[in-house]
Parts: structure tokens; C-alpha cells; sequence
């Protein structure tokens, strides 16, 4: 006996039956896993300065010009070796995208290398907070191809493999390092810069690590 076809799905179960087919954006299968859920801080510590929120499914962090500390949003995991993703918006003020950085007492809150995240073309080089400062700059010749603009949302990618540290603005290469004696393990932390009218966003953030948990720890 020949069956009648099939009733077509309802625009409702036809949306619900892709979502299941296709899962999270970061698939466990290609090793990447969220740091942020795009709904809550879980996962991440403020520390004092500045306010860190939720909207739109962006964190979203403020800090007045009368805050002199430097206010850090710390994630509780610690991490060696990895390669993280994450995009960013800088309204206004300097901003920071830290890795391998550890908490300290002051106004800085952290010590450790961070990713310049700001309004400027400097966006993409390498500070070294409680260290070296300034250890590279975006060149002049890479500048005009990392295409950034302030106030858009902009892709970073950073990789940190022993000593080799290599960052992306946009898929263009700002800043390299090779065999760098600098910290080898430490917590990621978004920066909210004292003494300025700080307003930044972040989202999308993930990370990959070579072998898995054995290169991440709870702080």
C-alpha cells in the first residue's frame, strides 16, 4: 500500500530541527571552547575599577575618567599554550586584551603581557604591564593592512606556543615574537584603562589548546 507523502514541517519545527543540526557556533569537534556564553560573566572575575555587564551578547565594559585604577575582568581559568579568537569594539579609551597575566596589589591589578586593544593604529602590538612596556608595535607597513577602525567591531587572533607569540587584527599579522622570556602561564583579562572615559565591548571569545585540559587550570 502506497503512503500518502508527508505533511511539510512548520515554519516553527523546520527552525527548531536546524538548530539541532547545527549545533554551537565553536564545535567541540574543532577543539574550540567558548570563554564566554554570550549570556552571563560566568567563568570570568572583576576585579576593582570600572563596571563589566552583559548586552546584546557582548560584554560590555565602562569606567569613568575619575577612576584612576585599571580595572580587569579576569577569567578564573588559567592557560600555557593556545590559540584564542575573540572580537572587539573600542568606543573610546584604552583598552587591552591580556593573556598569561597574573592579579598583583595596585592600581594596575595584573601583571603580563596584553594585546593593545584602543582608538589608535597602535591596536594589535604588544605591552608588557610590570615589565618591559611597549616590546612591538604594528609597522607602518602593516598598519594600512589590518584595515581597522575605531568603533567597528574588529577580529583578534592570538596565538601563544612556548616562547612564539603571533597576534591577528583582522587576519593581518600586527606583532611577533619569537623565544620571548616572558610568563608562560597566566589568566586572560579584558582592561578597562584608569583615568579615561573607558567604554569597550567584546564577544565571540574562544580558545583552542593543543592538548586539551592539560593546558588550562583553575585559578
Amino acid at each position: 500500500m502506497k503512503r500518502p507523502p508527508s505533511p511539510p514541517l512548520s515554519p516553527l519545527a523546520f527552525a527548531l530541527a536546524l538548530a539541532l543540526s547545527t549545533g554551537p557556533s565553536h564545535a567541540d569537534g574543532d577543539g574550540w571552547q567558548p570563554l564566554f556564553d554570550g549570556k552571563s560573566l560566568a567563568g570570568w572575575k572583576p576585579l576593582p575599577g570600572g563596571t563589566w555587564e552583559v548586552a546584546d551578547g557582548a560584554i560590555v565594559g565602562k569606567s569613568p575618567r575619575s577612576e584612576r585604577r585599571h580595572g580587569i575582568l579576569l577569567s578564573e581559568k588559567t592557560f600555557k599554550d593556545f590559540t584564542a579568537r575573540a572580537k572587539f569594539r573600542v568606543h573610546s579609551g584604552d583598552s587591552g586584551f591580556y593573556f598569561r597575566c597574573g592579579p598583583v596589589a595596585g592600581g594596575v591589578a595584573v601583571n603580563g603581557f596584553q594585546v593593545e586593544v584602543d582608538s589608535s593604529q597602535e591596536t594589535g602590538g604588544l605591552y608588557e604591564t610590570g615589565g618591559r612596556a611597549w616590546v612591538v608595535k604594528p609597522s607602518k607597513e602593516d598598519i594600512p593592512k589590518k584595515n581597522y577602525r575605531p568603533g567597528e567591531w574588529t577580529d583578534l587572533e592570538l596565538s601563544a606556543r612556548g616562547g612564539h607569540i603571533v597576534v591577528k587584527i583582522n587576519g593581518v599579522v600586527t606583532a611577533e615574537l619569537t623565544d620571548d622570556p616572558g610568563r608562560s602561564e597566566g589568566h586572560f583579562g579584558l582592561q578597562l584603562h584608569g583615568g579615561q572615559d573607558m567604554h569597550v565591548e567584546f564577544k565571540d571569545i574562544a580558545v583552542k589548546t593543543p592538548t586539551g585540559a592539560d593546558d588550562e587550570t583553575e585559578g
